[in-house]
């Protein structure tokens, strides 16, 4: 019964792989529903639509732009979270929205920014758009109990007193509000709003309570637009871009797939099925939830493939343990999954912690990487404790049941001695931490700026040439990026093409007068290019002031949540300050990686250095979770440094394995990759390197030297816990 039971697993598992393949490859009917070739591409990618407005007052304030621009933002990202607003000029803003290509749809929906009014009953305007600090979806109930969505309004000192004097005087009466000329929501005024806070109820869903909210908040900008011009502009990568990058994802899978085969026999196997299984679901989520993918994304999940590994890993190494103290095959394989439950929840929902934080208060690319960080982590744990644990099964209960299948006898590792080495670790820690501050500190004197920030951080030029001919992205990376790259010493020009013409925009660090005539003279030489069909504008970074300060407090918040819930887990908050310490090193080492070698700081840097946080946390949850396991069995002749070294010898092989294969998916990455997946390969190599290097040498002897200096005296009560 049991053998039947395996073979009918077995089957559905490889049919399971089948279809969903089929999907993602081809898809079904005519437009191939499902299918890969369908998911939402990124402006980096597919291209999309282009919008510039001119700013209607005259000499806005730097403020006055910078507050417009980030509200737009928030506007936006209704259609895309990798959409972005940037200054063009003194009085221009310009927004590029990805996966999308009407540009006259948008622009209906858009509106005109600026043009919001409260008005009641006898047509008097109460307040404006500028007199509403921000607008935003609220869940609730309702005196009954039910689920109740509403919007909350929250004034300004100028509104709050006009607010107030209108609702005592219409209390019982609607006060309407218009946008664009149309009535949006009559509310009733049910009482005298005077504390500058409202909220706006009625049998709203959540998507029109969000969208009520988003609409008031573009129409509450300080600046009142008006349309310029709409581009379709093309992709800013080519084809290139797109087919080295699943190439090298299939030949890093590949590889994967044989190592495990090599190192864990038969339970490998199963690991590589659950591994197709986990790469087809990813893609299949990102199609269904219509996710926009840019080139960052797709490294990012090409990354998770790597990190999907080690929950697998650390589930075999469990087993072998089990089955090196003589152990059954049977039953070294369940108590595996069970001891390796607890790592594996542990590291998995501390990274998802981080990932929800980032999603509700970070913007833009923080925001979309938030989702595919997600996705990634809950798809990986159900492969790794559902989907491989059946495999699993299903061959032992087919009848592969020799030992040598899981596991051949090898000579038990003698624990390293890592804490008492421990000033050696803290020591090269500090030096590599201070080199890099250092290497800030001079290129800062030199004028050279701490790092070498790209178009996102620090803003630059935008070029619009107008060519002879009509030139292919391919064509355009090959034959025009490089004269360009020549003339302006950047190594990180972007370039995206204007849909039915052959206009090109071409976005440089910033171009002083005699850069700029020399770019126009060798477009002219090279390409035959009338210079009069050539302009120019210094354009903002796409990643404004707020958007950087809502990541920053959006990393804290995750750092905070993340440090509670280990706290809480593991009984002891020397466990989360430890790992919060090492996690910070980690970063801190990174950052400096970046000063060194003078890689761009653009919107990769954001997704890496969060990537580096959740695998560097991960990591460390394994070693502390064999420390608290081995805690527990602790006897009284043993010492506290026995217990750390022997936890992070046990451990050291899945640390190696892991890093290792994650190492080895960026590494392929970073050679086969265009310039910008470079840029976001070399830093996250450093990364898994350091957070190997952190996990294994920092975090159980920071742990050690806590435990010992902080707490002592109960150090007697606290050993058996």
């Amino acid at each position: 019964m049991k053998k039947n039971r395996g073979i009918v697993s077995l089957v559905l598992t490889v049919v399971l792989i089948a279809l969903m393949g089929f999907t993602v490859l081809v898809g079904f009917g005519k437009t191939g529903t499902g299918a890969m070739k369908n998911i939402k591409l990124g402006l980096d990618l597919k291209g999309g639509v282009s919008i510039t407005y001119q700013v209607k007052d005259k000499n806005p304030t730097e403020e006055e732009m910078s507050d417009t621009i980030y509200k737009l933002q928030k506007r936006v990202e209704q259609y895309s979270k990798e959409a972005s607003v940037y200054q063009e000029g003194s009085d221009r803003i310009n927004i590029e929205i990805p996966g999308v290509s009407d540009a006259n749809k948008i622009l209906d929906e858009l509106g005109k920014p600026g043009a919001l009014e409260f008005r009641t009953q006898d047509g008097e305007t109460v307040i404006t758009g500028a007199d509403v600090e921000s607008a935003s979806a609220r869940a609730g109930e309702d005196q009954m109990g039910n689920r109740e969505y509403s919007v909350e309004l929250n004034l300004n000192e100028n509104g709050k007193e006009k607010f107030a004097k209108a609702t005592e005087e219409n209390v019982g009466k609607q006060i309407a509000i218009i946008y664009d000329e149309a009535e949006i929501s009559s509310p009733r005024v049910n009482e005298a709003i005077t504390g500058g806070q409202a909220y706006i109820t009625g049998n709203f869903t959540y998507e029109e309570a969000d969208n009520l909210a988003a609409t008031i908040r573009i129409g509450g900008l300080k600046l009142e637009l008006e349309e310029l011009r709409s581009n379709v502009v093309g992709a800013q990568l080519g084809e290139q871009a797109i087919s080295t990058s699943l190439k090298a994802g299939a030949i890093g899978l590949a590889l994967i797939l044989v190592f495990m085969i090599f190192v864990y026999y038969l339970p490998g196997v199963a690991s590589g099925l659950a591994l197709l299984i986990y790469t087809e679901l990813v893609l299949l989520i990102l199609n269904g939830f219509n996710i926009t993918l840019t080139l960052p994304g797709i490294a990012g999940i090409i990354l998770g493939i790597g990190m999907a590994v080690d929950a697998n890993v650390i589930i075999f190494a469990r087993v072998r343990e089990e089955m090196s103290h003589g152990k059954s095959v049977k039953n070294s394989l369940k108590t595996g999954f069970q001891k390796a439950m607890s790592a594996i929840v542990d590291g998995n929902v501390t990274t998802l912690i981080a990932a929800a934080v980032l999603w509700f208060r970070g913007s833009g690319t923080v925001k979309g990487f938030a989702q595919t960080l997600a996705i990634g982590i809950i798809v990986s744990m159900f492969t790794a404790l559902v989907v491989t644990r059946l495999i699993v099964f299903a061959f032992y209960a087919v009848g592969l049941r020799k030992e040598s299948l899981y596991y051949r006898p090898r000579k038990e590792r003698e624990p390293i001695h890592f804490v008492e080495k421990r000033n050696v670790f803290f020591i090269f820690s500090v030096v590599l931490i201070a080199a890099g501050i250092a290497v800030m500190g001079v290129n800062s004197s030199r004028g050279k700026g701490a790092f070498a920030y790209g178009l996102e951080f620090e803003g630059g030029t935008s070029t619009n040439v107008t060519f002879n001919e009509d030139y292919t992205i391919d064509e355009i990376d090959e034959k025009i990026v490089p004269i360009v790259e020549e003339v302006t010493g950047d190594r990180n020009v972007q370039t995206q093409k204007i849909a039915g013409t052959n206009q090109v925009i071409i976005k440089t660090v910033t171009l002083g007068l005699d850069k700029r005539e020399e770019l126009n003279q060798a477009m002219k030489d090279e390409f035959g290019v009338d210079e009069s069909l050539i302009t120019a504008e210094n354009i903002s970074a796409t990643v404004s002031n707020e958007m950087r300060q809502d990541a920053v407090v959006a990393v804290i918040i995750a750092t905070v949540c993340m440090l509670l819930y280990i706290w809480f887990r593991f009984k002891d908050i020397r466990f989360a300050a430890s790992a919060i310490l090492a996690l910070l090193h980690d970063v801190f080492v990174v950052i400096g990686f970046y000063a060194i070698a003078r890689i761009s700081v653009g919107n990769t840097f954001i997704a890496c250095m969060l990537t580096i946080v959740g695998y560097s946390i991960n990591a460390t949850i394994v070693i502390f979770d064999r420390i608290r396991e081995e805690l527990h069995y602790q006897s009284k002749k043993s010492e506290l440094m026995e217990v750390v070294n022997k936890s992070i010898t046990q451990t050291l092989t899945r640390s190696i394995y892991t890093s290792l294969t994650t190492f080895v998916m960026v590494a392929i990455l970073f050679i086969m990759g265009v310039s910008s997946i470079r840029e976001f390969a070399a830093p996250l190599m450093m990364g898994v390197v350091c957070g190997a290097y952190s996990s294994v040498c920092i975090t159980g002897a920071l742990w050690y030297v806590m435990r010992m200096k902080i707490g002592k005296a109960s150090e007697s009560r606290n050993t058996k816990k």
